[in-house]
């Protein structure tokens, strides 16, 4: 099992010594948001790699600014266009995961309709996806869609693709559902792993802290029992009053996650 943090959830505004940062807390590696230019990736990954960082996976494009889901086709195009750049940039940089939120029910889009629309378009991206040999994953967010693990199992067979798999948020799911249920049913179609904490009661909240209402111990047998051994990426910003302890702390917490005394 490997420790990964979401470049944009470490202190500063320096790539460089953010990647620094990740280093010197105990992660193995970071995922990295969407950029624009080759050259922009390219500099990404020669940083991490002198310090000794992989660069797993990508945070995709503009998909919640412009759905897969939206009835203008202009938006759907740009969301595509932006993903299949980052497929091509995972390619380019070694990583081996995109990740992609694959549409949002509001007025705009019935949920019939996010349906219809995501599966035509994601099934484009996944020509693209095979094209690079890399996984493009759904992940399972606060957008109305996907609501439980077998409608999860559903959209991705009707995409049909084998590149097309699943990232499993584990803190996103406990307002409508138990990760471990879910991780066993989604099984080998994880990709990635998202951490987060989240705390159920009195108020709903994501707290700066991975220790929290999320039931660690199962989620930590069911990704075993599915054969899990890939990157959990820690996904909670830093503390505002003490930015770099608490990434060190989430460093940490993860250790107790993985070694099971948590």
């Amino acid at each position: 099992m490997k420790k990964g943090i979401c470049l944009n959830c470490v202190p500063g505004d320096d790539p460089q010594a953010q990647l620094r940062i990740a280093k010197d807390t105990g992660f193995d590696g970071v995922e990295i948001g969407a950029v624009e230019q080759d050259e922009s990736v390219l500099r990404l990954k020669d940083a991490a790699d002198k310090i000794g960082l992989e660069i797993p996976s990508i945070m995709g494009g503009p998909h919640w600014s412009h759905p897969l889901s939206s009835p203008d086709p202009d938006v759907r195009k740009h969301c595509r266009d932006s993903l299949a750049q980052s497929l091509r940039h995972a390619h380019l940089i070694g990583a081996n995961t995109v990740l992609l939120v694959p549409g949002v029910v509001n007025d705009q889009a019935t949920y019939e309709e996010a349906w219809q629309r995501s599966v035509h378009e994601v099934r484009a991206l996944a020509a693209v996806a095979t094209e690079q040999q890399v996984t493009l994953a759904i992940e399972n967010v606060w957008n109305k869609f996907l609501l439980s693990p077998l409608e999860f199992n559903l959209f991705l067979d009707e995409v049909g693709s084998p590149q097309v798999q699943a990232y499993f948020d584990c803190g996103n799911i406990l307002s409508y559902g138990l990760p471990q249920h879910w991780i066993q049913s989604l099984g080998n179609r994880i990709a990635k792993i998202h951490v987060k904490g989240f705390t159920v009661f009195p108020n709903a909240a994501f707290p700066f802290a991975l220790t929290s209402d999320v039931p660690w111990a199962a989620c930590r047998e069911a990704w075993r029992r599915i054969g899990y051994d890939d990157y959990l990426t820690v996904e909670i910003g830093p503390e505002p009053d003490n930015e770099l302890e608490s990434i060190r702390r989430y460093s940490d917490e993860l250790d107790r996650i993985i070694e099971g005394t948590v």
